[in-house]
């Protein structure tokens, strides 16, 4: 029986009741509409599950045998390295699994600073502090050292998190055609006005394997007295003689004010990233970037496996030094086959297809030939710039690459691509 008390209290409840069901409703309407876009556009990404430890070879949930991997960022082959699984096992068990708490409350533990003062170490610089990520380290940065007073100035095709870190701070905004240092060069002159001035640039960039001039770029900023900020995740550990990065490979590191990082590409693949710089600059930002403050600290295997990785890159340049024959090797059949490879001389080497679909389409073929690629598109690219890249790592061997670039030509050939 209802009472009184219930009875109205189930009728008032009805109507809100029926527009929250009708809200949700027409939310669901809304995301299938604008999923069923994506599936239609070709442009909908499935997330392979696999099945073993990242390396060049690889088990996939569903695919029978060994599958040659080329589209980790596993630039140095240090994701399974077993000295870098030892070192994580190791701070694992002395420092425990994590530290339930940000770093200026009772996050900072020993292994935390020794690791900053290595990433400084290694790079030449004054002072470094970690993040949960890159994307973290960009977010935090631009917010907490520009001002209304201030001019960032950013490649076009800078890292989606470059360009959402910068849409947070309160500075003028200046956008730069891609590598085109006469049109940089007319944005600082029209940036004098402000107190800083920030050159904001990739050091080489993840899609199209291509690399920032540095020294172009140095050089403007010197004349109209701007500083120079670079992201180096897709150089950190491989590129330049003994692996500091893009101002190392273009003789520039006095020159480049800030760097952000990562330690989950070629520094053991996990997690974290940092950024390295003028000691005031990371004493500032402890004190303000949100990021910072507001995430945990990362835990202590993720720190001793990128330690470890660290320690192995600046006892030797062995692994380095092995990483351009291999990718001059894949580039140069490749385009001896016919396909057309963006960037130059870097171990990203974007396939250029063009078409969402047949870069989609390529990959599951690739994939069933034992070879694992992904297609990218849009808006990961911008559309008609559809491609499948590759990645070459220190692991792969010759062989490896070879059965690569021979699965791309029956492939190709497979869809048209090549005649």
């Amino acid at each position: 029986m209802w009472t009184g008390c219930a009875l109205r209290a189930a009728l008032s409840w009805a109507p809100r009741g029926r527009r929250a069901h009708s809200a949700l409703a027409q939310l669901r309407g809304i995301l299938e509409e604008e999923l069923e876009g994506i599936r239609g556009a070709g442009t909908w990404k499935s997330e392979r599950v696999i099945m073993s430890r990242q390396g060049p070879l690889i088990h996939v949930e569903g695919v029978s045998g060994g599958i040659l991997n080329f589209c980790a960022n596993n630039y140095l082959g240090l994701c399974s390295h077993p000295e870098v699984i030892q070192a994580g096992l190791q701070a694992l068990e002395e420092f425990g699994a994590g530290l339930s708490s940000v770093r200026f409350i009772c996050g900072t533990q020993s292994i935390h600073k020794d690791l900053e003062a290595k990433i400084a170490r290694f790079h030449q610089r004054e002072d470094a502090i970690l993040y949960p990520s890159c994307f973290d380290a960009n977010a935090g940065l631009f917010e907490a050292l520009l001002t209304p007073e201030d001019a960032v100035l950013s490649d076009e095709l800078n890292h989606a998190s470059i360009i959402d870190g910068i849409r947070l701070c309160k500075a003028h905004k200046y956008r730069y055609r891609h590598l085109d240092m006469a049109d940089l060069e007319a944005k600082l002159q029209e940036a004098q006005k402000h107190r800083l001035r920030l050159v904001a640039t990739d050091g080489a960039f993840s899609m199209d394997g291509d690399i920032a001039p540095l020294q172009e770029i140095c050089l403007l900023a010197s004349r109209y007295g701007a500083l120079v900020f670079v992201d180096e995740c897709h150089a950190t550990g491989f590129l330049g003689a003994t692996g500091r990065g893009t101002d190392e490979l273009l003789g520039v590191m006095d020159q480049v004010t800030i760097i952000n990082s990562t330690l989950g590409k070629a520094l053991g693949g996990a997690s974290g990233g940092y950024t390295t710089g003028p000691r005031p600059l990371v004493s500032l930002l402890r004190q303000r970037a949100r990021p910072y403050l507001f995430s945990n600290s990362l835990p202590p295997a993720v720190i001793g496996c990128a330690s470890k990785a660290l320690d192995l890159l600046m006892d030797s340049n062995a692994i380095v030094q092995s990483m351009a024959a291999k990718t001059q090797r894949f580039r140069s059949k490749m385009e001896a086959a016919g396909f057309t490879i963006s960037g130059v001389n870097h171990p990203i080497c974007p396939v250029m297809l063009g078409d969402a679909r047949l870069a989609s389409y390529m990959a599951d073929d690739m994939l069933k030939r034992g070879i694992f690629v992904i297609g990218f598109s849009y808006p990961v690219v911008p559309k008609g710039k559809a491609r499948i890249r590759v990645q070459i790592s220190a692991v792969h061997s010759e062989e490896d690459i070879d059965r690569c670039v021979d699965a791309f030509v029956e492939v190709g050939r497979l869809h048209g691509a090549l005649s």
